[in-house]
């Protein structure tokens, strides 16, 4: 394999990177302009902030992010934004009512906020590009916390420390994610090279399946691999509806990878094998059983036969038009709003179809119920070093913000009266189709601090989401429960010291022999595998499981 030449690029471009100086510390005013919103326990954290900001006062940070607790001279910051394309008619992504609303906020204590539009699913190619090149935004996002941490070891971003654990500092975002979540993002020395957002469930993939034609087949749900092969065999080849071209897709295989694990039931040795496709390739024996199941399906006519270059939105738009008879995807897609409430399109398109969850399949080992599930931690954002100290101070009371009811929560939940009223604490959509062109279609990319929403608890967020999807409620329900039935294994949020030098050449060599094992005749399928393995070897995937199996058996 090639080596990587990112970190190379990198360096080189780390020594023309100079610091500037620090920026004003006089007091500001904290923003009270959602005050009135909520009674929640957002309350009780937001007036223990104001308690412990008084009493530190007397011995202040060098840096101030507690939000309201510096007025800034006038600093601009950038921030990465996701981009999905599906700004309503009269906005787009970077101008619209809820950008503006942030800066209405943080220009009270002297910031300005310029957002960087970048495609979400290119988002780790462009970001890669981005920081070799200098350009990063000073707030830049990633979900694959390998990248973030290996910058850091280049000398590339900051180490946030500093601006987060004094006494005084970023109090609104400890009292909101809390300290297992942010110490996510802290190397074994304890520097916080990146802010993990907080995640509201760990609820993490589902099964779907077209019940309609189940039901008019004549089919039981199935609960093994095999089941499912047969199940999708008769929906495809013997369609009621007389398709032709009907599929399976298999966005995310997090579920399917479970139900052929050798090791699943090892929470040792599942940590071992980390979340990271190639290194679990490698460790766990189930995975060429895996491989060999897909290759079955794509051999039968069952998978899209061109489902290794589709991209989500051709996805999505075979799943609508109806020719979607299962798919793994992320937890409640089928009627969540944020991915364009798929079943109501389809539903619209075709009247009769009904696409549901179904609980994990059986695994083929040991017969057991394995679902995966998130860490308690979303995405990181980091600082790159292009950024001054002034401008980080700022972009961590950026983030502090967010963790505040008039940041956070209202972002994610709008404005009483408006989008939402009070059931108790819990917010209780109005006007679900208002909402989903006003607010929702954002809401979860501008909010960098809270993944899936900003709620106190996992029962609150069930209890709000239900309401989000008015006529199926109970499909949201079923996805959730659906989501975390069995034995739950949660990722491993661990990057051993290796993993950073190797996981773009880890990644390359997976996504270059997966999509040959799977389409691959099948008498060539043992010679490929082999031959995959070799190539894992060849870039130091056994040094990354010796460092994990270290760290995992002390």
């Amino acid at each position: 394999m090639k080596k990587r030449v990112l970190a190379g690029l990198f360096a080189v471009c780390l020594m023309a990177t100079s610091l500037a100086g620090c920026g004003s510390s006089e007091g500001g005013e904290a923003s009270g302009a959602a005050a009135q919103q909520t009674e929640s326990q957002a309350d009780t954290a937001e007036k223990t902030v104001e308690q412990e900001a008084a009493e530190s006062s007397t011995s202040a940070s060098k840096y101030q992010t507690t939000y309201g607790s510096k007025m800034f001279d006038d600093v601009t910051i950038t921030v990465e934004l996701f981009d999905r394309s599906n700004a309503p008619e009269g906005s787009t992504i970077t101008d619209n009512r809820w950008t503006k609303y942030v800066n209405e906020q943080m220009n009270k204590v002297g910031i300005t906020v310029e957002f960087v539009p970048v495609p979400r699913w290119d988002e780790v190619e462009k970001m890669q590009t981005m920081v070799a090149g200098q350009t990063a935004p000073d707030i830049t996002l990633t979900y694959t916390y390998a990248y973030a941490e290996d910058y850091f070891n280049q000398g590339g971003i900051w180490d946030l420390s500093e601006f987060i654990d004094g006494d005084d500092q970023a109090l609104n975002m400890k009292a909101y994610i809390g300290d297992d979540t942010l110490n996510i993002g802290r190397n074994a020395d304890g520097a916080l090279y990146g802010i993990v957002a907080k995640r509201a469930t760990t609820a993490k993939s589902n099964f779907f399946l077209r019940k309609d034609w189940m039901d008019a087949l004549g089919l039981q749900t199935p609960t093994t691999p095999d089941e499912l092969h047969d199940v999708l065999y008769k929906m495809v080849h013997e369609n009621p509806d007389g398709r032709n071209d009907v599929c399976g897709i298999v966005w995310n295989a997090w579920n399917l990878r479970k139900a052929f694990s050798k090791i699943a039931g090892d929470p040792i040795e599942t940590n071992i094998a980390s979340t990271e496709d190639s290194i679990q390739d490698y460790y766990d024996p189930g995975m060429k059983d895996y491989y060999r199941y897909m290759n079955r399906l794509y051999n039968d006519g069952i998978l899209n036969p061109e489902y290794y270059t589709l991209s989500e939105d051709n996805f999505k738009s075979l799943f609508v038009t109806g020719a979607v008879a299962f798919m793994e995807y992320s937890v409640n897609a089928n009627v969540d709003v944020l991915r364009g409430s798929l079943l109501k399109t389809l539903q619209e398109n075709v009247p009769t179809a009904d696409v549901v969850s179904i609980p994990p399949l059986k695994n083929v080992n040991d017969g057991k119920q394995y679902s995966a599930a998130y860490a308690s931690g979303g995405l990181i954002a980091f600082c790159p070093k292009t950024a001054d100290e002034e401008k980080v101070e700022a972009c961590m009371t950026y983030l502090d913000w967010m963790c505040t009811k008039e940041g956070g929560f209202t972002i994610y939940h709008g404005f009483e009266g408006e989008h939402f009223d009070f059931d108790g604490n819990i917010p209780v959509v109005k006007d679900a189709e208002y909402n989903a062109t006003d607010k929702d279609w954002l809401r979860t990319d501008l909010f960098l601090t809270g993944n899936q929403g900003y709620f106190a608890t996992v029962d609150d967020f069930n209890a709000c989401t239900s309401k989000e999807a008015p006529g199926y409620e109970s499909y949201v329900v079923a996805n959730y429960e659906n989501a975390l039935i069995g034995t739950v294994d949660h990722d491993s949020v661990y990057t051993s010291p290796s993993t950073s030098d190797h996981i773009a050449d880890l990644t390359s060599v997976h996504d270059e022999y997966a999509t040959t094992l799977i389409t691959c005749a099948p008498g060539d399928f043992d010679a490929n595998w082999d031959e995959y393995i070799d190539e894992l070897k060849k870039v130091d995937v056994e040094t990354i499981i010796q460092e994990r199996t270290a760290y995992f058996k002390q």
